[in-house]
């Protein structure tokens, strides 16, 4: 398998995305790994009745599997016909090929055929794919299993607080840099955990799931700015009758002062007790 998961992207996009994905430990300036996984990290399979949306893009992926490898994220896996998940980590994903490597936690090989993925991401949502494969290990590395890239993953997202829709014709919009350009992106919804966006697809390239916005400008409303560090916790593509195709941003506050806090607070009481039940 050469780039074949590459062939939906534009031309110049594998450059872009391999500067991007690297092995873990090219980098000293990242934040600690978590440890290896332990028993209590094994997380249950997306429950049958919930709603998640589905991740097809090969960059998406790609990012989000790099953002696992960065944190050590635990993964459970679900091999087929076997009553026990394994867990694993990320160690390192390819920087140029839809690869990337498992580090195995146990003596057990994994057994052969499909396996169902499960990890968190970012504590209010979970991802989940599934693979078939052997599973066989590298030379002289009985716990290091090379895999590719599923061709499409589920994300579903939990919230943490309760959203506040904004009105369709209020002020309400994100201001922020990055890469050298200016954004301003008009606000869905805002809770007390964070706040979502509304993009096209053009301006949500460059964003991933982990992304961190440094020092955003918020307006919500006639009255009241607040400024507040993000991360991207969700990325999910939409159509809208109006306004064609859309990406629904959810961003989570990464950094807000106590004061811009608690101002916050006070409109989201004041947005729930205005909204319909």
């Amino acid at each position: 398998m050469h780039g074949g998961l590459y062939c939906r992207a534009p031309a110049k996009q594998p450059e872009i995305f391999a500067a991007r994905i690297v092995a873990v430990t090219d980098s000293p300036s990242r934040p600690p790994r978590k440890g290896p996984p332990r028993p209590a990290d094994v997380l249950a399979r997306i429950a049958p009745n919930a709603s998640p949306h589905e991740m097809r893009d090969p960059f998406d992926i790609g990012e989000t599997l790099t953002a696992l490898a960065d944190t050590g994220e635990a993964l459970t896996i679900y091999p087929a016909n076997l009553p026990e998940p394994r867990l694993a980590r990320i160690a390192s994903v390819d920087p140029e090929e839809p690869h990337f490597v498992l580090d195995v936690v146990g003596d057990e090989p994994i057994a052969p055929g499909r396996a169902t993925f499960v990890a968190a991401l970012g504590g209010n949502a979970k991802l989940q794919f599934d693979l078939e494969s052997d599973w066989a290990t590298l030379p002289g590395q009985p716990n290091m299993v090379p895999a590719v890239f599923p061709e499409s993953c589920l994300v579903l997202n939990r919230r943490a607080a309760q959203r506040c829709d904004t009105p369709l014709n209020g002020s309400y919009a994100a201001t922020f840099s990055l890469l050298n350009k200016q954004y301003e992106l008009p606000l869905c919804d805002y809770s007390t955990g964070g706040v979502g966006l509304r993009a096209t697809p053009d301006q949500a390239f460059g964003l991933h799931v982990g992304k961190k916005l440094k020092g955003v400008r918020l307006q919500l409303g006639p009255a009241l700015v607040i400024v507040a560090d993000l991360e991207v916790r969700l990325l999910r593509p939409f159509r809208s009758f109006l306004l064609g195709d859309q990406v629904q941003i959810g961003c989570s506050f990464e950094q807000i002062e106590m004061q811009m806090h608690q101002q916050l607070q006070s409109l989201v009481s004041t947005g729930r007790e205005r909204q319909p039940a």
